[in-house]
């Protein structure tokens, strides 16, 4: 289920342009990283998709039929949503959190349930911390359950507003970690805003560098972009000169031994 973004802009009242006529394709069971600074328009762009943000001009699209023709409430529901801090229903259970779209959708609740204990062993939970509360979880923990809470209703669509913006570098990386092997499993069609760059390296099939106001800088995989920056912006953005950026082979012990520019090992060859 692919989405296209055809010509969108976004003027609100007051005159601010958060979006000038961006287009781009996701293409189905891939993923999309929508990456830059506060005012790049990454999470006007993203909230077009589910219709809660409306485009002043141009047409947002999944698998070529415009969202503006589908009923909000549906649409949404149709949908995964991983907001940045959780957005879980504190009084309500870790499992019942998890079953509420599946439940809205007319499964019962035996069923829901039951799937959203599978879901949370998916997304690297014990299936007994269904029983608690949001609040009696960790930073991390609360964003595995979001993220097993969106996958809940079988979406074709997944959309992540900064998922892993507010846990601490090692948590972030192992839900990073997680968030592939599910991917590689699943096989979900993916817009992801996040202003981390090597974030959207990571997790992105392909990356959409925007400067203020939804302007494309570059767009490309990850390869791509390290490989040719189309510009000083985007060279900077990426860090391209970056020492972890510059990486060459020394030999140690008979071993290829991977060093970044300032000589600190990254990884071993063979």
């Amino acid at each position: 289920m692919g989405i296209e973004f055809r010509g969108v802009s976004k003027t609100y009242p007051d005159g601010t342009v958060a979006v000038a006529e961006f287009s781009c394709t996701v293409p189905s069971h891939r993923t999309l990283a929508l990456v830059g600074t506060s005012g790049s328009g990454k999470t006007t762009l993203m909230r077009m998709v589910n219709r809660m943000i409306e485009p002043t001009h141009g047409e947002v699209l999944i698998d070529e039929r415009d969202v503006r023709e589908l009923d909000k409430v549906a649409l949404r529901r149709s949908i995964g949503y991983v907001p940045q801090a959780g957005g879980l229903l504190p009084h309500r259970r870790v499992l019942d959190n998890v079953a509420t779209v599946p439940l809205l959708n007319g499964v019962t609740k035996a069923a829901a349930r039951a799937t959203a204990g599978e879901l949370l062993e998916k997304v690297g939970l014990d299936p007994a911390l269904g029983k608690r509360y949001p609040g009696q979880l960790s930073g991390g923990q609360q964003q595995r359950v979001a993220v097993a809470r969106a996958l809940a209703a079988d979406p074709n669509v997944l959309l992540m507003d900064e998922p892993f913006g507010a846990v601490d570098p090692i948590v972030r990386r192992d839900l990073q970690d997680q968030l592939v092997a599910l991917q590689s499993e699943l096989g979900k069609t993916i817009v992801l805003v996040t202003h981390d760059i090597d974030e959207a390296f990571k997790l992105g099939d392909e990356v959409v560098i925007l400067k203020t106001g939804g302007i494309i800088a570059q767009v490309g995989t990850p390869q791509e972009i390290v490989a040719a920056p189309a510009d000083d912006f985007v060279r900077d953005f990426v860090g391209a000169d970056r020492a972890e950026r510059t990486l060459r082979t020394v030999d140690h012990g008979g071993r290829r031994v991977v060093v970044d520019g300032d000589d600190r090992p990254v990884g071993v060859l063979g």
